[in-house]
């Protein structure tokens, strides 16, 4: 029998996942908002923040949430450098080019991991919130989890107000509306891409290190995410920041009650068939404008 008390436990738990899918989306759809390019290989950027995380953990002793600076840094910089080695040069060329360019470095990413790492699944045992939970009224969320939903909030206000409240934001939004045209005011476009995958990178740095307290680590875990990310960023509609985040807590619960009521094999495609029901309705997602 399901009670009371077991739905708002599912409701935490899906907000909770929810976030988190919210904060890996919504460097996807910035990326996208901004050039129009799907990044195939971002599934793989989360694993190699995920494995950043670990081995400054296993090897130096930081702490996950201690070492969330150094493993954003690091995927900033990774960012950057797929910008300005890959993406740059292929701006304008044909769509499939785009596509076999981002896919390929995620083939490229996740075979150097199993190369360096091997396959094994690797966990960080000890960390400021590998033990522990929250009890709110008889409704409990793991410690870990809970600081990764509110990592993720605290992430996706800062991009939000960066995007809607400084001229950097609004410059950026000039350049993906029309890039000729803020080029004609001023805007140095080029930055402007490279700014977007810094800072779509970076909030992927920060979801891979949230998630490293408590998930597994190993080559493939990015494409356990980048599925649903794909789903929450379309659900969403592409380019729309606030889409994602709705999106993206939308897919967490329709995830866990999904779960609850159907079966937790099924999850998955309850939440695709939510997804083909609004782009039935509205093609172009919730909050997106093409």
């Amino acid at each position: 029998m399901i009670t009371g008390q077991i739905l708002a436990q599912a409701t935490v738990d899906g907000l909770l996942i929810g976030f988190v899918f919210a904060l890996v989306a919504v460097g996807l759809t910035l990326i996208f908002g901004m050039m129009e390019i799907v990044n195939f290989a971002h599934g793989e950027f989360v694993m190699m923040a995920m494995y950043t995380s670990f081995w400054m953990w296993n090897i130096f002793a930081f702490d996950p949430l201690a070492s969330l600076p150094i493993t954003t840094l690091s995927l900033v910089i990774l960012g950057i450098l797929t910008y300005r080695l890959i993406i740059k040069r292929i701006l304008r060329a044909p769509m499939l080019a785009q596509i076999f360019a981002t896919f390929g470095l995620g083939v490229f990413l996740r075979s150097l991991a199993q190369f360096l790492w091997t396959p094994n699944y690797r966990v960080i045992q000890h960390s400021l919130v590998s033990d522990g939970r929250v009890d709110i009224g008889g409704v409990f969320a793991g410690a870990p989890q809970a600081v990764a939903a509110v990592g993720a909030v605290i992430t996706f206000a800062f991009i939000y107000w960066l995007m809607e409240r400084t001229e950097v934001g609004r410059a950026m939004m000039a350049t993906a509306e029309d890039r000729d045209a803020a080029s004609l005011m001023g805007i140095n476009s080029d930055r402007m891409f490279t700014l977007a995958w810094a800072i779509g990178s970076g909030c992927v740095g920060v979801a891979g290190g949230l998630l490293s307290t408590f998930y597994y680590i190993q080559p493939e875990v990015g494409t356990v995410f980048v599925l649903t990310t794909f789903v929450v960023v379309a659900l969403g509609g592409f380019g729309s920041i606030p889409g994602a985040f709705i999106a993206g807590i939308l897919v967490g619960l329709v995830q866990v009650f999904a779960g609850l009521f159907i079966a937790p094999s099924l999850k998955f495609a309850v939440v695709l068939a939510v997804y083909l029901l609004v782009v039935l309705v509205r093609p172009q997602g919730l909050l997106g404008e093409f």
